[in-house]
């Protein structure tokens, strides 16, 4: 039952301020907002990286872009009081009736709450172990226990009632990207997106590692494989190129740069796997449906970041060290160094593998058709 003062909710702002598999995550809540409240539209605030994944999002009908200066501890956005009276006077004008704010366990969502206070928003949701006087109307507290994050943001949405059934990662690949895509994707089989960056130097396996694993996958699987990343992320790609041997660059293309993002999100759909660190395309993946294999480092939980609801592999190897949470890595990296290519591509062999027994095991159009064809004639 939804709780009374939320039934008339008509303008709801979902806040999730951080990166773009923590929106991503954080989809199948926002999609009990949708069905909990059909009357309501739902106004996505984000930051620039995580309002892209909000924007191909049928749930949300708007996305306003912020950056908080409280979210990226490394970023150090510059003293500027006129950003936030900015975002204050954006959010005021839109006369929200309520919002939900949605944080990890490692941040207060306080700051956020403060913005919704000073832009009158009535209703205020989050999940807080500090007291918020009156900044929240509604102050949950999570059950202790290790929850996944998209655990994690059902259950703040079901402390005023709202929920649902459905609760896969939401995402959809418009047409136009589709065909963006088209050329990287079309007749290449099996079809394997690499996406060697991430954001954070502990999260990432060693680009050198990942050039064997590419030679690997075009010799042992006779995959074709599409290295992706941002712009920035351009001379990453030009250098596993570099060390790639010669008889594997045939069977190989370099797409850092060169999609947008939806464009990306349609070739990642396309592929046959993923594979990727703990990293924002993990969750692309996963929202999409298809196989990812992930360099998951031990700085975070697993059971609260792994890929959510699609087959894939966790690829990692357990330190004393674990669940450090550091940006980058104070000693050697282990967790991430010592799993060997070999072992990356035994891991992506086995789910394609799986993938295509799964494929075999549903019958194909023209076999229904068959059958339902023999089961009329049995019947006359």
């Amino acid at each position: 039952m939804i709780a009374h003062e939320w039934q008339s909710a008509r303008r709801v702002l979902a806040i999730r301020l951080d990166n773009l598999g923590d929106v991503l995550v954080t989809t199948p809540a926002i999609h009990a907002i949708r069905e909990s409240l059909p009357d309501a539209a739902i106004t996505l605030l984000a930051s620039p990286v995580g309002a892209q994944a909000g924007r191909l999002n049928p749930d949300i009908a708007d996305v306003i872009v912020y950056d908080a200066p409280w979210m990226d501890p490394w970023s150090r956005l510059p003293l500027d009081p006129a950003r936030e009276e900015r975002t204050i006077a954006t959010l005021r004008e839109r006369r929200f009736d309520a919002a939900v704010i949605f944080s990890s366990f490692r941040q207060s969502p306080l700051p956020a709450a403060y913005l919704c206070y000073l832009a009158d928003i009535p209703l205020r949701l989050a999940a807080s172990i500090d007291g918020p006087g009156s900044l929240l109307t509604t102050r949950h507290r999570h059950p202790e226990r290790m929850m996944h994050e998209v655990e994690r943001g059902l259950d703040l949405v079901g402390a005023v009632g709202m929920t649902t059934e459905e609760t896969r990662l939401v995402l959809r690949v418009p047409d136009e990207a589709r065909a963006e895509a088209a050329g990287l994707a079309a007749g290449r089989r099996p079809l394997v997106a690499l996406h060697p960056g991430c954001s954070m130097p502990a999260r990432t396996y060693p680009w050198e590692l990942y050039a064997e694993v590419v030679d690997l996958l075009v010799g042992e699987l006779d995959a074709h494989v599409v290295l992706t990343g941002a712009a920035d992320e351009a001379p990453l790609v030009e250098a596993m190129l570099g060390r790639i041997a010669p008889a594997s660059r045939p069977r190989v293309e370099a797409a850092a740069g060169t999609l947008s993002f939806p464009g990306f999100c349609a070739l990642i759909e396309a592929a046959d796997l993923v594979v990727t660190n703990n990293t924002g395309p993990m969750h692309v993946a996963a929202a999409l449906g298809t196989p990812v294999a992930a360099l998951f480092a031990l700085t975070n939980p697993p059971e609260q970041w792994g890929p959510w609801r699609v087959a894939h592999r966790l690829l990692n190897h357990d330190v004393p060290c674990r669940i450090c949470y550091s940006r980058i890595c104070p000693v050697d990296h282990a967790c991430l160094t010592r799993v060997r290519p070999q072992m990356v591509v035994a891991a992506v062999a086995e789910l394609l593998q799986e993938a295509s027994a799964a494929a075999h095991a549903v019958p194909s159009v023209a076999e229904r058709l068959a059958l339902a064809v023999d089961a009329q004639e049995v019947m006359a």
